[in-house]
């Protein structure tokens, strides 16, 4: 059986990549900083039949990843499968618009995006160019595509994770192993944003993008199909 690590996991995206892996056969470890919904995440895949355990770590912390994947392979055996969607770590950051950011502000928030995603491939990498399959997706933000000011210091970091994430598909791809970009730009249905925000206002209020879709998106750039897909209501609604 193979196994995928959902590190990010949420009620939104998270959740629907769990879930369209498990429909695959695939068992799921699923990673959060919180350990308070990890029943109920259990709960809903428990009907799948496949096995799947639920993990606490803060990715962005001291040894968290290494904790993380090591209790998952533990549990579940090697790891065949990354996907990397954590939450920015301090969104209240982004409200500083790009003209008032400075060096420091853009150093924590690479700091708090880039880093992660290469110390997990550091963490995987190796033993799938061993087995010669496998693969990492990586989730980044629309503005590492389209200026998007008012995000501040995560527009230069999510540029800079597709960027890693692009560079890393290239040197990984002569040893049979995939690494995807999926680009997000737009308010993801289900999620925690997505639900704070339609409490304060109508849901029609936002442009939004179905995590199913994309979790189907993340599959196909898993399976090596694809090495990047954009998906972007923001600036062009409708697609």
């Amino acid at each position: 059986m193979s196994t995928i690590a959902v590190l990010g996991a949420g009620p939104g995206l998270g959740m629907s990549v769990a879930r369209r892996f498990a429909k695959e056969g695939y068992a799921v470890g699923l990673v959060s900083r919180s350990a308070d919904r990890h029943p109920g995440y259990l709960e809903e895949l428990s009907p799948s039949g496949v096995r799947a355990v639920a993990v606490a770590a803060d990715l962005r912390s001291a040894g968290g990843a290494a904790r993380a994947l090591a209790e998952i392979t533990s549990k579940l055996g090697p790891i065949d499968v990354v996907y990397h969607g954590p939450g920015a770590h301090d969104l209240s950051a982004a409200s500083v618009g790009i003209l008032e950011t400075g060096s420091d502000d853009i150093r924590r928030a690479v700091a708090e995006t880039v880093e992660p995603a290469a110390e997990v491939a550091g963490l995987v990498l190796p033993a799938m160019r061993s087995r010669r399959s496998g693969a990492v997706v990586y989730v980044s933000g629309l503005s590492a595509l389209v200026p998007l000011p008012f995000l501040g210091p995560y527009a230069p970091a999510s540029g800079a994770l597709r960027t890693y994430a692009r560079t890393l598909a290239a040197a990984a791809a002569e040893d049979g192993v995939h690494v995807g970009s999926l680009v997000v730009g737009g308010l993801i249905e289900r999620g925690d944003i997505h639900r704070m925000l339609t409490d304060l206002t109508t849901p029609t209020a936002y442009a939004t993008l179905d995590p199913d879709e994309l979790a189907d998106a993340v599959w196909r750039l898993a399976s090596g199909e694809e090495q990047e897909l954009v998906f972007d209501v923001l600036t062009q609604p409708g697609r």
